[in-house]
Parts: C-alpha cells; structure tokens; sequence
C-alpha cells in the first residue's frame, strides 16, 4: 500500500475530486493549509499592491493499493495541472499496513 499526498489548488480541488471518484478512488481525507513557495501572490487592497509569500492550498492524503498508485498520480497530476508556478506538489510513501475499525478487517481490505 502506498500513501499520496498531494498539495494542489484549492481551485483545482472539485477537478481533482471528480476525476478520483471516476478512477474508482472514493475515500480520501482533505483539510486546507497553508504554505511557503516559489508563487508570489499579490493582493491589492485600496489601490496599493501588497505581496505575500503565505500561498493557501488544499492538501490531499489517499492511501491506495500498489496496483492503483499509478493510476491515482497520474489522475491528480492530470487533474490539478494549470501549467502555472504554484500547481503544487506530490509524494508517495509507503504503507505498512491499515486497518477499518468498523470491521477489523486490515490491508487491501481495509482501505476498500
């Protein structure tokens, strides 16, 4: 089992959402956050331009099986590409193993 942490646009995310669920990866958890990069984004407030380093992303986690990695990183690389700086990034980790509390059932099976 692998881990997928994506950190994507907050714009992007009903995109990136949509072609998870069609790719038959249904379960995923999500919260906002915000970061430091390379993207410098502006604000404009009474006609005098102030710029910011602080950028607001959403942050995915998606625990999938092996055979649905690929699959599930080239989705949200797909899903979440604008072309611009700032479209953010994705890291894959390994997963010793997941349990469903509801059914104590581990593994593959777990995260089903």
């Amino acid at each position: 089992m692998k881990k997928v942490e994506a950190i994507i646009r907050k714009s992007k995310f009903d995109d990136v959402k949509k072609a998870l669920h069609q790719i038959e990866v249904n379960f995923f958890s999500y919260w906002d956050v915000t970061g430091v990069g390379n993207e410098k984004q502006g604000h404009v407030y009474r006609g005098i331009s102030y710029s910011t380093t602080d950028i607001q992303r959403r942050y995915l986690e998606i625990v999938v099986s092996d055979e649905f990695l690929e699959r599930t990183v080239n989705t949200v690389l797909e899903s979440a590409y604008t072309g611009n700086v700032g479209d953010g990034k994705i890291f894959v980790s390994d997963v010793l193993e997941a349990y469903r509390i509801r059914t104590k059932e581990s593994g593959h099976a777990g995260i089903n």
